[in-house]
């Protein structure tokens, strides 16, 4: 059975999520045949670096696009050539895809210099994925650059990194350089729910919701704990995702957080109490309870940020926010947040992971009172 992630990989240019400049440059160069003999993918993980790799070696491949110039036109590859279901089952001899986090010597780049220079065995063109490139020893990128330099017309090279500062000038200056963005909570949530409705998956909003926040902008992380938390063969509810995920939702932290911005002592610590008592991983909390206080807080200082929070929370999650936020005096809570950040620093190392979360509370909110 496959994986979620494998399965909902998109096979065509126009499936690839949230990197519309990016479709659009390709879509050309497909339709005028204006490949590039090296490209250079860099952004955050899961953003479709890999994947747009694979759909490259598919449009230079695909036999209908060679054969019917009506088709190329639209700039897409047709997925039913035998070059387009090759690449997709992974079994294709011409397309060579190298981890270079396990592969960072220089042999492993003079192995792939000696197959560059044999011809494709079943394609016009051999491609050449190196994912993760920024791991490559100085010899390698050395040994790389060569290559480079004068690739022979049936190679394609494509470069992929998560650290293009690590990736030498030499190297990056002879690629076609496309950055990927962080994909927006939005653009994951949707493409869960499209996933949920065709598995014909039981999964609360909460939940997707949580599990789109986890992400932290890569759909493939999205993807992956979806599978995780639906291979528990029940209806998948919020608490399902923090008891797997060990990590408390939205509406918990927001909670905690209004307890705080009321002076409600009493309340902050009792509620502090049950999650812990649940659970609940409290170093984690006070890491979500520190980020929630700083949108609150730049939030105050700047109401027009909230145009750039609308791309990573929900409706819900910013109302919260512009609620709290008019509960918030400035001096006081860059104080309160001050002191979480301490806190948090020492719970990572104490046997007693409450304490400092406890103490930064009731310090704060008893000079509040």
């Amino acid at each position: 059975m496959l994986a979620i992630y494998r399965k909902y990989r998109p096979k065509n240019l126009g499936e690839l999520l949230g990197q519309e400049p990016i479709v659009e440059i390709l879509r050309n160069a497909a339709r005028q045949d204006k490949f590039a003999h090296a490209y250079l993918f860099f952004g955050p993980r899961g953003s479709g670096k890999t994947t747009t790799a694979r759909l490259i070696a598919k449009l230079i491949n695909c036999t209908k696009r060679q054969q019917n110039s009506q088709f190329k036109t639209t700039g897409e590859p047709c997925n039913k050539c035998p070059a387009c279901e090759a690449i997709d089952a992974s079994h294709a001899l011409d397309v060579i895809e190298i981890d270079a986090a396990t592969n960072t010597g220089v042999d492993e780049i003079r192995d792939l210099q000696e197959g560059v220079r044999l011809s494709p065995t079943s394609f016009k063109y051999k491609v050449f994925i190196i994912d993760e490139v920024h791991m490559l020893s100085k010899a390698a990128f050395n040994a790389l650059l060569k290559t480079l330099e004068e690739p022979p017309a049936h190679a394609i090279f494509i470069l992929a990194t998560t650290e293009y500062e690590k990736v030498p000038a030499t190297i990056s200056s002879r690629t076609q350089r496309f950055h990927f963005r962080k994909l927006s909570l939005e653009e994951i949530l949707k493409k869960l729910k499209l996933i949920v409705n065709s598995e014909s998956l039981k999964v609360s909003e909460d939940a997707l919701e949580l599990i789109a926040a986890l992400a932290e902008g890569s759909l493939r992380d999205a993807e992956s704990l979806l599978d995780q938390i639906t291979s528990l063969d029940q209806d998948v509810e919020l608490k399902d995702v923090e008891r797997i995920a060990g990590k408390i939702g939205y509406k918990k932290t927001a909670k905690l957080a209004e307890h705080l911005l009321k002076n409600d002592l009493e309340g902050a610590l009792g509620y502090l109490n049950e999650i812990d008592q649940d659970g609940y991983n409290l170093i984690q909390l006070t890491k979500d309870l520190i980020h929630y206080l700083r949108r609150v807080l730049t939030l105050k200082m700047n109401s027009k940020i909230e145009e750039l929070y609308k791309k990573e929370l929900t409706k819900d999650e910013i109302e919260h926010l512009k609620n709290h936020a008019a509960l918030l005096k400035e001096e006081k809570h860059i104080a309160l947040l001050k002191s979480l950040i301490r806190a948090y620093s020492e719970m990572r190392y104490s046997p007693f992971a409450i304490v400092p979360l406890e103490v930064a509370i009731i310090e704060n909110l008893k000079q509040l009172s």
